[in-house]
């Protein structure tokens, strides 16, 4: 944009509070921040990067792998990690309820030879399931889901640490923002927004890794969340909109990968 107003930064959410210090920007000095925890489609569209079920390619699925070389790829969960810990990653990641026979045939396939390719995989993971199910899935469209699917992002999450970097995001924008500054957020599926919401509840999410593990009991989490000191910090934030925001039809038909979308917006009193 003209005048500056726009600089881009390059960075986890995890290092946005140290890129804002490197700019002079002060805690409790921003007007509004806006974290979008989608993914590219120019990440997803290219096979080299090894996050498509459609277009084969190698088992990556790093978002950033050229800058972090020695960070684990998908190829290096699916070889190594044992049956119970891949069958715990399907579990919580992706919400794999078939997590364990899924698990138990990758393991199976692997001591043949490794799974280094993305439609490898997705065949292990097709011929873990009967014929007639491989596409009895559907997605928000209705549309036949691959049975991967789920599989695919489990470990995408679980390789780029997705929970924990937008978490960090969350923490940091909330020391960022002035009284009054507005915090909007973008998911994408349920664990991303189930974890939007809890911060903003005040949950302690200091120990994340397992708290997802956790179903919310019935009645608990309401949002009394003025002047309670929970998770490291005064939580203090009033809804801009007492509903989530989610894609009209019309949003949905122009672009259906946002079809899942949902806009939390809150205002940091």
């Amino acid at each position: 944009m003209p005048g500056g107003r726009v600089k881009p930064l390059l960075g986890r959410f995890s290092e946005l509070e140290a890129l804002l210090t490197d700019m002079n920007i002060k805690p409790r000095s921003i007007d509004a921040v806006l974290l979008d925890a989608g993914c590219s489609s120019m990440q997803m569209d290219q096979a080299q990067r090894g996050f498509s079920l459609s277009k084969d390619g190698p088992l990556d699925m790093r978002m950033d792998g050229e800058r972090y070389p020695d960070m684990p790829c998908a190829a290096d969960v699916v070889n190594t990690l044992d049956q119970q810990a891949l069958a715990s990653i399907l579990t919580a990641y992706g919400e794999e309820r078939h997590a364990r026979k899924i698990a138990a045939a990758i393991v199976k396939a692997r001591r043949v030879n490794p799974i280094t390719q993305t439609q490898q995989l997705a065949s292990v993971v097709a011929g873990s399931f009967p014929a007639a199910v491989l596409y009895a899935r559907k997605d928000r469209l209705q549309r036949p889901a691959h049975v991967a699917t789920k599989t695919f992002q489990a470990l995408r999450i679980f390789v780029n640490d997705e929970l924990n970097e937008l978490h960090a995001g969350l923490r940091a924008a909330r020391a960022a923002l002035t009284p009054g500054g507005r915090l909007c957020v973008i998911t994408f599926h349920s664990l991303e927004d189930r974890l939007v919401k809890r911060f903003l509840q005040g949950d302690d999410l200091s120990n994340l890794d397992q708290y997802h593990f956790s179903p919310r009991k019935r009645g608990a989490g309401k949002e009394k969340l003025v002047d309670e000191k929970r998770d490291g910090g005064i939580v203090d934030w009033l809804p801009l909109r007492r509903k989530v925001i989610t894609p009209e039809r019309d949003d949905v038909q122009e672009n259906p990968r946002g079809r899942s979308a949902k806009l939390r917006a809150v205002l940091r009193c």
